[in-house]
């Protein structure tokens, strides 16, 4: 009985760390294929969609309107994280991130073959808006359950890093989706690109979508739900996200104020910026998508950097000193922008995507979860978080569009946009107590 017993315990402790790491391969895989598709729309509504799907306003109202479409997608964040939440806490957390991933690959392809105003007229915008909003919904329930798979499998110590391939996630798909807009805005004249060459990176997401579907098949339900909850009906709450909200109320502005730097960090430099510096500064399309490249291509290794930091050093030390690199780095961009220094807009475009952006992503899993009980989990941090992307991501570049018309063209308004943003999810993260807040 000596002998067994601890060969028992190994092998389940072996099981354990296998199944630990499916659940991050998963979790990664699918984040690829819902970033790589949302952002590849926020890149090409700066580039093209203006002039395809809203050719008959001006030149300034039609980026307006590309952006309002990218902000849809938002909208319907906090809908699929209800929605899928809320299925989730009562199924299961695997069951639902099969059903975001084809729902998101489904319709990213379907843009990449809807026809243009000029053959469909207003049905065009209309179904591209439509398609959007699906975008929108399914990626609503992906951070979420991804998360979650990812911290609740992972080992007591090392939370942070098991589950920042969410965030890498988000680094591949940003490299993926401008690796391939650049290379193609490369190898063909500007009319080819227009006219069909940008299609092209919406239909390749078929491919990474049933690669993610492989991947997941092989997953287990996350140990902790299992445990915690699996296993006793009696305790699922008939409606998660009241469970939520009543338990912690709390939580739900703390990851609104805490997503703000994160959210304008990236958005201002990888969708406002390649607007703007193309057509206001002039300058060529290629070199924002090629910094979108870099700063994707880098986080892939900083993201899990830090993470790893945090898990040894703590995460609301690592997430201040994110936010308050943001805080320092708005102006100094946007004057690099202003003067075209190509090297100091890299510069303060890596300090503000891979230092100030990655540092605070690097711990929000575990953060942001670890805020809710076990059998409300999906719904409280799910919703939690895509409440935050509408308030702090889905409008930014709009925002920032806007605020630069009202100020004349001046980059000043838009500056302090971000630097105030981050400056409230620093002050925020350094007034929250220790403990289980932020471990």
């Amino acid at each position: 009985m000596s002998t067994t017993h601890p060969q028992a315990t190994m092998a389940t402790q072996r099981h354990a760390r296998s199944q630990a790491r499916k659940a991050a391969l998963g979790s990664f895989i699918g984040a690829v294929v819902d970033w790589y598709d949302f952002l590849l729309y926020g890149i090409v509504a700066a580039l093209v969609f203006n002039a395809e799907f809203f050719p008959n306003v001006g030149p300034a109202m039609g980026t307006l309107a590309a952006f309002a479409t990218f902000g849809v997608g938002f909208l319907f964040r906090p809908l699929g994280g209800f929605v899928f939440g809320h299925y989730g806490d009562r199924l299961g957390r695997k069951r639902m991130l099969v059903l975001t991933v084809m729902m998101m690959g489904l319709s990213t392809a379907a843009i990449g073959l809807l026809p243009a105003f000029s053959s469909i007229g207003w049905w065009a915008p209309v179904l591209l808006v439509t398609l959007r909003a699906i975008q929108g919904f399914a990626v609503g329930g992906e951070w979420g359950g991804a998360a979650l798979m990812a911290v609740e499998s992972a080992p007591e110590k090392k939370k942070a890093f098991y589950s920042s391939g969410v965030q890498v996630g988000y680094g591949v798909g940003l490299v993926l989706s401008t690796g391939l807009v650049a290379l193609l805005s490369r190898s063909m004249d500007n009319a080819a690109f227009l006219g069909w060459g940008w299609r092209l990176p919406f239909l390749f997401s078929v491919v990474l979508v049933l690669i993610a579907l492989w991947i997941r098949s092989s997953m287990e339900e996350s140990r902790e739900f299992v445990e915690k909850v699996g296993t006793h009906g009696e305790r699922r709450a008939r409606l998660p996200i009241v469970e939520a909200l009543l338990r912690h109320p709390k939580a739900f502005l703390l990851i609104i104020a805490l997503r703000l730097a994160e959210l304008f960090t990236m958005y201002i430099v990888t969708a406002f910026a390649l607007n703007y510096s193309t057509a206001n500064l002039h300058m060529p399309r290629e070199f924002f998508l090629t910094i979108g490249f870099i700063v994707g291509a880098l986080s892939c290794v900083t993201i899990p950097c830090f993470a790893w930091l945090a898990d040894r050093f703590g995460r609301r030390r690592i997430y201040m000193i994110g936010a308050l690199v943001g805080v320092l780095s708005a102006v100094p961009f946007f004057v690099a922008l202003d003067a075209r220094s190509t090297v100091w807009i890299v510069v303060f475009a890596v300090m503000l995507a891979n230092v100030a952006h990655d540092m605070v992503v690097s711990v929000q899993q575990p953060m942001f979860t670890e805020l809710f009980g076990t059998e409300y989990r999906y719904s409280g941090a799910g919703v939690g978080y895509q409440v935050a992307s509408v308030v702090g991501g889905g409008f930014t570049p709009f925002i920032a569009v806007a605020l630069l018309g009202f100020a004349g063209g001046s980059w000043h308004p838009v500056a302090a946009y971000l630097a105030i943003g981050c400056l409230i999810s620093l002050l925020v993260a350094a007034r929250m107590k220790t403990g289980r807040e932020l471990h």
